[in-house]
């Protein structure tokens, strides 16, 4: 949701923030506001199927003001309802700010918030983190810390990502190599390394996508002992708007 007044000490604050980076600059006083819709035959997140393996609809936008950024975006999802919660939806919420350093170096710091509506889960699945990348070129490294239990794990407050991601050009095509590690604090057994090479191409405003993704783990099962974390094909198409 966009906010149409922003208070005196708001604005005071968001001057100083500005004023800590060297990149950014207070020129550009528009707000573009971007959407997304698209659709996947499998919702993984952190190499996870959300989607109990089967597909899954999404949808975002994204306002940007200078170097600040807000923005949501949601999907269907069954690993709530398969852990005894009622929720079949995700919806995050972000924010942040982000700019150059130097040349083909560049930043970007945020919180997320991942929203499960009435999921029921105790603890809750709803849950926060802040996060810190640095893209150098190509290759971009991001570490992502829970403020809160980490999606219903009990006394996770505190744990970590850590990710690694390319992007490199190559045929017109974009071809993006990732390798992450979850660890959930106090929770060990849940605790896995992820990976995934993702090609995608832009056409018409559409971005197509394949992507082979997988995990170290069996720990993650749904309610049929299939293993959701196991290597897997995913399809996508994300229309942009």
């Amino acid at each position: 949701m966009k906010k149409t007044l922003l208070t005196a000490s708001a604005a005071c604050a968001c001057t100083l923030l500005l004023s800590a980076f060297p990149s950014v600059s207070n020129a550009e006083e528009a707000s573009p506001l971007t959407f997304n819709v698209g659709t996947v035959t499998e919702y993984r997140y952190r190499g996870i199927s959300q989607s109990r393996l089967k597909p899954a609809l999404q949808g975002g936008f994204d306002v940007t003001q200078g170097a600040f950024y807000l923005g949501s975006w949601a999907s269907t999802i069954n690993w709530i309802k398969d852990s005894g919660g009622k929720a079949n939806t995700e919806i995050d919420i972000y924010g942040g700010v982000k700019g150059e350093l130097a040349k083909d170096t560049a930043y970007d710091l945020g919180v997320l918030t991942y929203n499960y509506p009435s999921n029921g889960l105790k603890p809750s699945a709803n849950t926060v983190e802040i996060y810190g990348a640095l893209t150098f070129g190509p290759v971009t490294a991001k570490y992502s810390h829970s403020t809160s239990n980490l999606f219903g794990f009990a006394n996770s407050k505190g744990s970590g990502y850590l990710d690694l991601t390319g992007s490199f050009e190559v045929a017109g095509l974009t071809i993006a190599p990732h390798l992450g590690y979850q660890a959930v604090k106090k929770n060990g057994a849940y605790s896995y390394s992820d990976y995934s090479l993702t090609v995608s191409k832009d056409a018409a405003g559409v971005t197509w996508s394949g992507a082979l993704v997988g995990t170290s783990t069996k720990a993650y099962l749904g309610p049929t002992k299939q293993n959701l974390g196991k290597a897997s094909v995913v399809l996508g198409a994300k229309y942009n708007f």
